[in-house]
């Protein structure tokens, strides 16, 4: 990227700045929550309306000068409804979280009872757990997934449900790497009165590629974060059916937070703009045979995959087997140029900052055009790193041979 005026104004952050992008070209990212947005939504980061205040929604602004802004938020919106089969779409959430708290306060009070997937089985800390404000503001009970299959038991889920009759059902995840049973949550919901919610912020591009099922036309309430599989700017948008949009909408602002960043939600209109697309549909489709192939291969190395392999871009490597843990592994494959993020394994007997495990996802890989070949030499240097790990030569190898990888598959520019 060009940083004229960076360079001149600013030297010391322009010089970290290309440390950067030089560790990204030069490196390669299988963390599953990360990925390459486009040089058209990287552009739309850097403009002008940065500069505008916009509190409130479009034609109810609580400052002038919004015409234009209107103009952006709403395309913004069209093309996530169209994108996803929406009814109402607020696309002015700044993150995940935030998105997810606002989903929280536009359906529940304080202390109510919600049901959600449990962190160490593939959840997320926005999903209740107790060192989260979800929960610490609401009476969180939860699932998890089958100890001998690492599937989520639809059965146990029901059993829980009709137990504990939460509010409300939170499906979705962080490091779960089966397709989830949408209709299935929604049939226990009704059978209980509670809303569904779905967290779709990993997946959401695989959605969008039509490689996964949709929950937005099923479920009453929808968030996701738009980079990710997505590949648009970090941020997030609340799906809902039409009867909850005021709700929803009061919820965000000023419920939550204050003016949106419409740079970012140009970016986000880019996005999705992009995602409407039949290539990103290939790269969906992609992404997934990537992971596949990955997964296949630590299969066939003699590793322990959780749930025995990935429907999705992401997969959970029980590294126990092996003799290590999470962090080690980390710092391992960082010494040759490849970021993954440690996680936890269903029921782990290690602690979450050393767990038992590491998350390996595609989206980032796949962007720069590679493929199933790629993916399974990809494993093969993360098996002889592992193997190699106190033999710095050897690392110092691999390490040269990711660098080749990664200058034969460029960051699109």
């Amino acid at each position: 990227m060009l940083y004229n005026h960076l360079e001149k104004q600013d030297s010391e952050l322009f010089a970290s700045i290309l440390k950067e992008e030089k560790r990204q070209e030069n490196e390669l990212e299988l963390i599953a929550s990360e990925n390459y947005a486009s040089p058209a939504v990287m552009e739309a980061m850097a403009t002008v309306l940065a500069n505008k205040y916009s509190e409130g929604y479009p034609g109810k602004r609580y400052y002038g000068g919004n015409y234009v802004i209107d103009e952006i938020e709403t395309l913004a919106i069209e093309r996530a409804k169209k994108l996803f089969e929406a009814e109402h779409v607020n696309v002015q959430p700044l993150s995940g979280s935030p998105a997810n708290a606002a989903v929280y306060m536009a359906f529940l009070n304080p202390g109510d009872k919600v049901l959600g997937l449990k962190l160490d089985h593939g959840g997320h800390l926005s999903h209740g757990h107790s060192v989260n404000f979800s929960g610490r503001l609401y009476n969180f009970v939860q699932y998890g997934v089958d100890e001998k299959t690492g599937l989520i038991d639809m059965e146990e889920v029901r059993r829980i449900a009709l137990a504990e009759k939460p509010k409300m059902i939170v499906a979705g995840f962080s490091a779960y790497s089966r397709e989830i049973d949408w209709q299935g949550f929604k049939d226990i919901a009704d059978e209980i009165g509670a809303y569904t919610f779905a967290d779709i912020a990993h997946i959401a591009g695989l959605i969008a590629g039509k490689q996964l099922k949709n929950p937005v036309p099923i479920f009453d309430v929808v968030s996701t974060t738009t980079h990710k599989t997505l590949r648009g700017p970090r941020g997030a948008i609340i799906m809902c059916k039409e009867k909850f949009a005021k709700q929803v909408n009061s919820a965000v602002f000023p419920g939550m937070q204050g003016g949106p960043h419409n740079n970012m939600t140009a970016a986000k209109a880019v996005a999705f703009g992009e995602a409407l697309k039949p290539e990103f549909e290939e790269y969906s489709k992609q992404t997934i045979l990537n992971a596949q192939a990955m997964a296949q291969e630590f299969l066939n190395r003699g590793y322990k995959v959780v749930s025995g392999g990935t429907d999705n871009h992401l997969f959970v490597l029980d590294l126990s087997p092996k003799g290590m843990v999470g962090k080690e592994a980390e710092k391992v494959l960082e010494k040759i140029g490849i970021s993954v993020s440690r996680s936890t394994i269903p029921n782990d007997p290690n602690p979450p900052m050393n767990p038992s495990g590491i998350r390996v996802g595609t989206p980032a890989m796949t962007t720069r055009g590679m493929k199933e070949e790629e993916a399974k030499l990809v494993a093969t240097y993360m098996d002889e790193a592992f193997v190699n790990r106190e033999d710095e030569i050897k690392l110092e190898e691999l390490k040269g041979k990711i660098k080749e990888l990664c200058s034969r598959f460029k960051i699109p520019s």
